[in-house]
């Protein structure tokens, strides 16, 4: 009966929210992971294919180039769930087991305070309520603004550039996401969950 009242309780409701926000999207990055290593491994067949046969095709570089971009990013978010991220521990390792965890913790969260830091960084630079005062018209904001993001294009692709720099908002919403969970599995809130479709041994975590 305790239990019932205490899973019923809103903040128990929220921090469920973030654990099942959190394992959809890492389920999402996995396929996104998979999907880029296939296309980033076609496109190099492809440019060592095109430019042995004497007919290069210039995208193919741009393209790869922005391929691995993306992957790092969404990597570096998934790792972050897995917790697969660099951790530090000469000093950490001689400290007492409450001491620790009380490192991890304030580890843990600098992890969502930077993940906030940059998602404020992405509006102020993507200015999202500007571009709407503007009507959405790229050429008056960029006047007003001299904010030239959305008129800007890639070299060979001629993509819009701030399709490509999406990764950072994406970056920074779901590493802070994520960087929830965990600080909510450290401080004992909820229990920690095991990731699905990865497969990591006792001594693939480093954090």
């Amino acid at each position: 009966m305790v239990e019932q009242a205490i899973s019923r309780t809103p903040p128990f409701r929220l921090w469920r929210a973030i654990i099942k926000a959190s394992s959809g999207l890492l389920a999402f990055e996995r396929l996104a992971l998979m999907g880029l290593m296939y296309l980033l491994t076609a496109l190099i067949l492809v440019n060592v294919i095109t430019r042995y046969s004497r007919l290069p095709l210039y995208w193919i570089d741009e393209s790869a180039v922005y391929s691995v971009v993306w992957l790092t990013f969404i990597g570096a978010s998934a790792m972050t769930r897995l917790r697969l991220d660099f951790a530090v521990t000469m000093l950490t390792e001689h400290l007492s087991a409450r001491r620790q965890k009380i490192a991890k913790v304030i580890s843990t969260a600098m992890v969502v305070v930077f993940g906030v830091i940059l998602i404020v960084t992405c509006v102020l630079w993507m200015d999202p309520i500007g571009l709407a005062r503007a009507g959405f018209d790229v050429r008056k904001f960029s006047g007003e603004t001299f904010n030239f993001l959305y008129t800007e294009r890639t070299q060979t692709l001629n993509w819009p550039t701030w399709v490509v720099y999406l990764t950072l908002p994406i970056f920074a919403v779901s590493i802070t996401i994520h960087g929830l969970a965990n600080l909510l599995e450290d401080l004992g809130l909820v229990p920690r969950t095991p990731p699905k479709g990865f497969e990591l041994s006792e001594l693939d975590g480093v954090n």
